[in-house]
């Protein structure tokens, strides 16, 4: 009961912020939503006498559904700017148009004073910020999780020279803020799956779990640091792209420290065109670096904006900001790279063979009728101005499709989606006539070409080969552990346990004789299936 008054005081806090924003329920869910709720909508846009003047929600005269959602939001604070990042990556949930709309949602909030930054990195490097640090500016930037300040190192056993360096610090009490909110995340996502059927189909319980997990990886700054430092080794060798080193020595749970980034801010496209730089090349690395990470590496930087890049006097980009990132496994890599590919072709017969194949469209659908559909999407964006054509909402069209028949949605290729929209607005501020096809097709091109070569191809059957070895050697205890928990049900036991019927023990030892007399044709079986996919392979 004490959860549920918690849970309603600070929802209905919420709804009132939502509904004076008119973003109570986005269009594109309000089918979802109890009529109770619906029919309350007015009263939340009532101001009471004591609530004093109007929030700024002038400014959404004019606003579509998603900038009013995503402005409520900002207003909202910390949890709900993260909520909304969320939904973005999710338009499966929330729609495309509206999924779009919100991922303009910046997230920025006032710093937290000079003082209470020194106690937490003093509480988290366990020193006084002085014999740590030389210098600690004040804040330079500050988000909803943690803020940055700019500092130089003392000298170390391990560091013997100065160095300046960037400090991330978690806002004091971020954590229970969270968790408050989270609370009443969870119990109105309960709340509506008991009792409100049509909006079980969104699986809401999932998604704030999900939410949940996302910001809990947050709350550590040393896992965005372990994240920094994989794709740092992943793109070491990367000519135009680059990651900070993280400073260990000066990274905890609440701090993290890393290298000091010297370069010109992506945003700031007259600065980096008065330093000569080639806005061309540029907008071609940011697609080409993307790709890179996710079909080479598996591993991507989710939240590669503006605000999240900078080009070192190199002229190569560094990202940072590691909070958010996304996974893909070779399969997934090889279905996107074989999509994307497939579509640069224009050969909607091999994507849709491509679906098929990875089992995401059940086997009773019809190939060509897919292959069809497909084409029905992709075919009016060729012959359009390279700057009409997104490969990322082309992609979300195409998901879209694919819902028509039966496919599942895949949230890492979602999130993959969501960040190559991203990642082409970034290519296409750096350069209006980018063609994002031209710069990803070698890159799609060589990574097939490497992946389909006999020699990874063999490689995949050893890998698929050991993994069959692994479960094998577990068959022959699975069969004597079953063996064993026949014989035992069979027994009588004393009159306080378990017993069966003689015929029942009698049934269960028949079916054990015969799975011993089948054993070594499945044995068998299992050996031919193997050298076949080896053969096939090869």
């Amino acid at each position: 009961m004490l959860r549920a008054v918690r849970s309603l005081a600070r929802l209905t806090r919420a709804a009132r912020v939502l509904g004076r924003h008119d973003a109570l329920f986005p269009l594109e869910l309000r089918e979802e939503m109890p009529a109770i709720l619906l029919a309350l909508m007015p009263l939340a846009k009532l101001r009471l006498p004591w609530e004093g003047t109007r929030e700024d929600a002038n400014g959404d005269a004019g606003a579509n559904a998603g900038e009013r959602l995503a402005s409520a939001l900002a207003a909202l604070g910390p949890a709900y700017i993260k909520l909304g990042q969320f939904l973005a990556t999710r338009p499966d949930i929330i729609g495309p148009e509206l999924a779009s709309d919100l991922t303009s949602l910046q997230d920025k909030l006032p710093p937290f004073p000079m003082p209470e930054a020194r106690q937490l990195i003093e509480e988290g490097l366990g020193k006084p910020v002085d014999e740590i640090f030389s210098f600690l500016s004040e804040p330079i930037a500050a988000a909803s999780i943690a803020q940055v300040h700019r500092a130089k190192t003392r000298a170390s056993e391990s560091h013997p020279e100065e160095r300046d360096v960037a400090v991330k610090v978690l806002r004091p009490g971020i954590e229970k803020r969270f968790g408050d909110d989270l609370e009443s995340f969870f119990w109105a996502a309960e709340f509506i799956e008991r009792n409100h059927a049509p909006a079980r189909r969104l699986r809401p319980v999932e998604i704030v779990q999900t939410l949940a997990d996302s910001v809990k990886l947050e709350m550590d700054l040393r896992l965005e640091a372990a994240a920094m430092s994989e794709m740092a080794e992943n793109t070491a060798k990367d000519a135009g792209f680059r990651v900070p080193q993280i400073d260990w020595e000066r990274t905890s749970k609440r701090v993290m420290t890393m290298e000091w980034i010297e370069g010109i801010p992506a945003s700031d496209r007259a600065a980096l065109a008065a330093a000569g730089h080639d806005m061309k090349r540029l907008g071609t690395q940011v697609i080409q670096s993307f790709l890179l990470h996710a079909m080479r590496d598996g591993f991507f930087h989710a939240d590669m904006h503006q605000g999240n890049l900078f080009v070192d006097a190199e002229g190569r980009l560094v990202a940072v900001d590691f909070g958010i990132m996304g996974r893909i496994g070779p399969n997934e890599r090889r279905f996107m790279a074989e999509i994307l590919y497939g579509l640069i072709m224009r050969d909607y017969v091999r994507v849709a063979e491509i679906h098929f194949e990875a089992g995401y469209v059940p086997g009773s659908k019809s190939k060509y009728a897919f292959a069809q559909a497909l084409r029905s999407v992709a075919e009016p964006i060729f012959g359009r101005p390279a700057r009409e054509v997104s490969m990322g909402k082309l992609l979300a069209q195409l998901f879209q499709v694919t819902e028509q028949f039966d496919m599942r949605t895949r949230p890492e290729l979602i999130l993959l989606q969501k960040t190559m929209v991203v990642v082409e607005g970034v290519a296409r501020d750096f350069d209006p006539d980018h063609n994002i096809w031209e710069s990803a097709e070698p890159v799609l091109k060589a990574w097939m070409a490497e992946r389909m070569a006999p020699e990874a191809r063999i490689e995949e059957a050893a890998a698929g080969a050991m993994q069959l070895g692994r479960m094998m050697s577990h068959l022959p205890e699975v069969l004597d552990r079953a063996e064993r928990t026949a014989r035992l049900l069979a027994e009588n036991v004393d009159e306080d346990g378990v017993r069966i019927h003689p015929s029942s023990a009698e049934r269960i030892a028949e079916a054990q004789e015969r799975r011993e007399r089948r054993s070594p044709l499945v044995w068998l079986a299992i050996g031919a299936l193997g050298a076949l996919l080896l053969a096939n392979l090869l």
